[in-house]
């Protein structure tokens, strides 16, 4: 089989295409000739050396992939020639992949390979923040931070599920694309969006925030909350300064996050929660349930996953420039 390896912390150019023998499927496990993988934030962060979840590198990285059962183990029931997608908790970037059936699910019949490899991580993030965690309520006002990524599309679909109304922050390049795919809002990186946000809702503010950001973004964010507001934090993007670790920069990144206490927050009638799908994998049970109310609403038509670009495996560093350089629109995949 072929992987891609991180082969040392450092920019996109550490990562390296290895050869390594095909594993083989234990009792309850099946074999995927993969498809696609899925390219996440979490994975650069790995590459740079700033993910603390990340294996010891040199590693393999790579949450979600999409591919065809070609063995099984002893008692699994999915069968050989099965499309399926799935989640590994790393491994993801390589053309054969073991793992346990519990954690691979049958592709619907009309779903592609790119949009079965495109749809688990961060649809499951947005859906897990936003009806699991954030409650999202009919006619909800949204905040919603890097909206033209992977989650933040994933994002503006679910909310239309729901009438929500949205104020999207991306870069002025991406706008014409976001309100197309149904955002009221669109804000550029560099504007004061909290002054936007104040003007638009006189005052009140928004019910929900969802901020991959932090450090000082959490801080607004939560000071731009309506009355039982709920702010979800899903990530620490302001910890990477670029293509390569920046220690300093990332601890005054952390030191810059406000404390929230639960007195405070009693007081203010507000709730702040935090997301981590990497720290959920032994929630089987819920992450299947959680799979299987996106799997519906793509056979109703209400969410269809957005593929920016594919790279093959040799041009893994180039698609990691991509993301990098705030190109990429939806998700970005890796083909062997």
């Amino acid at each position: 089989m072929k992987q891609v390896w991180i082969t040392k912390a450092g920019p996109p150019e550490v990562l390296q295409v290895r050869e390594a023998p095909d594993p083989t499927p234990a009792a309850g496990q099946v074999r995927i000739r993969v498809k696609a993988a899925g390219i996440n934030f979490a994975d650069l962060m790995a590459r740079v050396g700033l993910y603390p979840d990340a294996p010891k590198v040199p590693c393999v990285v790579g949450y979600e992939v999409s591919g065809v059962v070609d063995a099984v183990g002893p008692g699994a029931t999915l069968k050989e020639g099965d499309r399926v997608f799935a989640m590994p908790k790393f491994g993801g970037y390589t053309d054969t992949l073991v793992l346990p059936e519990q954690q691979v699910i049958p592709m619907p019949e009309a779903m592609t390979f790119e949009q079965a490899a495109a749809l688990p991580v961060v649809y499951l993030t947005a859906y897990h923040m936003m009806i699991y965690t954030g409650n999202l309520r009919p006619r909800s006002k949204v905040l919603l931070h890097s909206a033209a990524g992977g989650v933040g599309l994933a994002v503006l679909e679910l909310a239309k599920t729901r009438d929500c109304e949205v104020f999207g922050i991306a870069s002025q390049s991406k706008h014409a694309f976001l309100r197309e795919r149904g955002c009221q809002h669109t804000i550029a990186n560099e504007d004061d969006y909290a002054a936007y946000v104040r003007e638009k809702t006189g005052g009140r503010g928004v019910d929900l925030v969802l901020d991959p950001v932090g450090g000082k973004s959490w801080s607004d964010g939560y000071d731009l909350l309506a009355p039982a507001g709920r702010l979800v934090a899903f990530g620490l993007s302001a910890a990477a300064s670029g293509k390569t670790r920046n220690i300093l920069h990332a601890l005054t990144q952390v030191v810059r996050s406000r404390s929230f206490g639960p007195r405070g927050l009693m007081d203010d009638n507000r709730t702040v929660s935090g997301v981590n799908m990497g720290h959920l994998f032994g929630e089987i049970a819920m992450l299947r349930e959680e799979l299987a109310a996106l799997v519906a609403l793509f056979e109703e038509g209400k969410i269809a996953p957005y593929v920016d670009r594919t790279f093959p495996f040799a041009e893994a560093a180039a698609a990691h420039h991509y993301i990098h350089d705030r190109k990429a629109r939806g998700k970005v995949l890796l083909v062997p």
